[in-house]
């Protein structure tokens, strides 16, 4: 390209592309002039003429300066012409100095050529020039002494992306002379080239970064703004890693969090598509803050947990970089779950803590200048109460009216004080406390009431719980039983049905009933659902007498008061009506002296009269009447109230004409004997009349007794007995006949 087409194009554009280059304005520095050659090559041959232009920033036609080998030209103008070599440099009233430009006039015949300026990067033409243009033929260029291929009898050449490396350039021509050409040889030439960016400059901000902290590197440089149709790239490296996602338009990089291990050596490089610079190394140091101030949180806050909660442990530093590494401990032991990590807070949770979990928890924190201790907190773990178990602790099995009982409620696991609850069918009855823990105990005094379902509640304020229910009875003892006669008629009868009747007024059921024949078992029965119990009896002679009950229901027999019954018995005819009632009259009198007698010694000895001797039948005996009673089993309701018989004599005839009676004594109860009796249930027993049965003879039998008087005599001595007789039915006792 020649300058008339190179020159005027410079000329004109220059101020746009001065106004347009990216970051002229914001530059601290003054943008360099730009010395610009008309014709723009660097070198011509002497004789010729380079007017020089000097374009700035802002454009400028006056006040421009201009330097000749460093030496300032008198000339001050928009352009000079110059025709001696040199170097030459300018400056505009906006601008600094422009960089030097040597021009070479050359008085060689054969010349290279390069334009100006050229910079990094730009494609260059090279021209091979002889003084006399039409006699240069067979024209090479050459690199550094090497023949360029391709460049035989060029015109021009193009050297393609060229740096600033220091290469020499030159040309060879063959010149026609007279009979013979001649071989021209150019000087070496070197291509001034300018740089198209500096070599780029690494910065770091702060340029001692603390660990944790971020970072900015900065990779400097500034694009010269006559290539402003250029894109730069800047990328990051330490060592020989690339930093970020790789190279970008942005000469910055932030780097959030620098560590220790980031510490290394840091390089940038500014890179267009033919040109690449890279910066120096720096070294960055990254320094680390040693832990201080932990701190120790725990949640939930005041650390009063309830067993099977979370309990959740906060370990932090107010200071302190890099990897730190937690761990927690309790009571001066570790706890598993150590945490190394880049934050200056760690958690850790306990989940469902336990009792063995209570304790003084503390945490450290060590970023490898040794561990640090924080706050000591106290966690507390309450533990709900289990379900109670509530005993029952009684003298004797089963429990009894009137005894002392104690529950006693307990629980297995629970935080003390523990208050308990004590319940019988979900009444309240009493509470007791437990400050220490463990078990509690309510006394009861028990009565009939007492009977049932009893249960007993925990509680230590972490909600109540309620045991389950246990079931007592309590046993009410037999009462002195009641006994009593039934029979069909007021006056019983050999061959009568007599029901002897036995009821305790009050006794848990079952009660057991026994019946007794002067101290004699004749039997038992039951009463599973309580009340009485009777016995049936099929009267003969022999079961006159004395008649008493028991009742027993586990706790202890009690034995009625003692009874009398009377059995009248029918005799046969053994004489006449006559001869009888002589006999009779006579053995009366007979019999009447005996008991009179036998009263006098009984009154002398304090005794009394017997109760009648019964007699039973040989089935009745096999089937019901059992061994004697034990006398240390049942508990005798009373004494037997003292007789003081009374001696008075009378003839009783009841209606039957084989027999008569004679009165020989009456008994009176005196005040004193009811005062001492515990009974209650009779209060005047009235007066008992003894009566001595006397027989009247038969008239079918008169022949015999007359005959067979002595033996009827001593046959009669055993048949008469004494039989008490009272007011009251129950109370009468009768002198029984026995039969043949």
């Amino acid at each position: 390209m020649s300058c008339p087409q190179l020159c005027p194009v410079l000329t004109h554009l220059w101020p746009l592309l001065l106004t347009l280059a990216p970051g002229t304005e914001q530059s601290g520095v003054s943008p360099k002039a730009v010395l610009l050659l008309d014709p723009p090559w660097s070198t011509t041959f002497k004789g010729k003429t380079v007017t020089l232009r000097c374009m700035g920033f802002p454009s400028s036609t006056k006040g421009n300066r201009f330097w000749q080998n460093g030496k300032l030209l008198d000339t001050v103008s928009e352009m000079i012409s110059i025709t001696s070599s040199g170097n030459y440099q300018c400056k505009t009233p906006g601008s600094s100095l422009s960089d030097p430009v040597h021009v070479e006039f050359s008085s060689d015949w054969l010349i290279l050529q390069a334009p100006h300026p050229v910079y990094e990067g730009d494609d260059v033409i090279l021209r091979c020039q002889g003084k006399e243009q039409q006699k240069i033929m067979g024209k090479n260029y050459y690199k550094n002494g090497q023949e360029l291929r391709d460049s035989y009898n060029l015109d021009h050449i193009t050297i393609n992306a060229v740096s600033m490396d220091p290469d020499k350039y030159k040309c060879t021509a063959s010149r026609k002379a007279f009979l013979r050409s001649k071989e021209e040889t150019s000087k070496p030439l070197r291509i001034q080239v300018q740089e198209l960016f500096p070599q780029p400059v690494l910065t770091a901000h702060p340029s001692q970064p603390i660990e944790g902290g971020p970072v900015t590197l900065t990779c400097e440089t500034q694009l010269l703004p006559q290539k402003p149709h250029i894109q730069l790239q800047f990328c990051f490296f330490r060592d020989v890693h690339t930093l970020g996602t790789g190279c970008s338009s942005s000469p910055e990089l932030q780097i959030p969090t620098m560590w220790t291990e980031d510490s290394g050596s840091y390089w940038c490089q500014a890179v267009t598509p033919r040109i690449t610079k890279s910066s120096l190394k720096s070294q960055i140091h990254v320094q680390r803050i040693p832990v201080s101030n932990v701190n120790l949180e725990i949640q939930p806050t005041g650390g009063h947990l309830i067993e099977g909660q979370d309990l959740v442990l906060t370990c932090s530093v107010k200071k302190g970089t890099g990897n730190i590494t937690f761990s927690w401990h309790r009571d001066g032991i570790r706890i598993p779950g150590r945490k190394t990590q880049r934050s200056q807070s760690a958690e850790l949770q306990v989940p469902a803590v336990m009792e063995r979990d209570a304790g003084r928890y503390y945490c450290t924190a060590d970023n490898s200048d040794g561990p640090i201790l924080s706050n000591r907190i106290t966690v507390t773990v309450k533990i709900p109460v289990s379900n109670p178990v509530l005993t029952i602790r009684a003298p004797r099995t089963p429990a009894v009216v009137g005894d002392v009982v104690e529950l006693r409620c307990e629980v297995l696991r629970g935080s003390p004080p523990i208050f308990y609850l004590f319940y019988h069918e979900n009444v309240n009855l009493g509470s007791s406390s437990a400050p220490s823990g463990g078990g509690a105990v309510f006394n009861l005094s028990l009565t009939v009431e007492h009977s049932g379902k009893y249960s007993c509640e925990a509680d230590n304020g972490l909600g109540p719980k309620r045991s389950p229910g246990i079931s007592l009875k309590v046993i009410v003892p037999v009462s002195c039983p009641v006994f009593t006669f039934r029979s069909p008629r007021a006056q019983a009868v050999v061959g009568d049905i007599v029901e002897l009747h036995c009821e305790a007024q009050r006794g848990s059921p079952p009660i057991l009933y026994r019946f007794y024949h002067e101290n004699v078992a004749l039997g038992n029965s039951s009463a599973p659902s309580g009340g009485g119990a009777s016995f049936n009896l099929s009267l003969n002679t022999e079961h006159a007498g004395n008649y008493s009950c028991d009742a027993d229901n586990g706790l202890g027999a009690q034995h009625s008061e003692m009874m009398t019954l009377s059995v009248i018995g029918i005799s046969w005819n053994r004489v006449g009506p006559v001869t009888g009632g002589v006999i009779g009259g006579l053995l009366g009198l007979v019999v009447t002296a005996g008991l009179l007698y036998h009263f006098r010694i009984q009154k002398k000895s304090g005794g009394t009269f017997a109760m009648a001797t019964p007699s039973y039948s040989p089935n009745e005996l096999s089937s019901t009447r059992p061994s004697t009673i034990n006398p240390e089993v049942p508990i005798r309701c009373e004494p037997q109230a003292p007789v003081d018989l009374q001696p008075v004599y009378s003839n009783v005839n009841p209606g039957n004409g084989n027999l008569i009676y004679s009165q020989i004594q009456s008994v009176q109860h005196t005040n004193g004997n009811i005062a001492n009796s515990p009974r209650t249930h009779q209060q005047d027993k009235g007066v008992v009349v003894i009566y001595s049965e006397l027989k009247k003879a038969h008239p079918d039998n008169s022949a015999k007794q007359t005959s067979r008087r002595e033996s009827v005599q001593e046959d009669d001595t055993g048949n008469y007995e004494n039989v008490f007789c009272a007011s009251a039915a129950s109370d009468y006792s009768f002198l029984v006949q026995s039969g043949p």
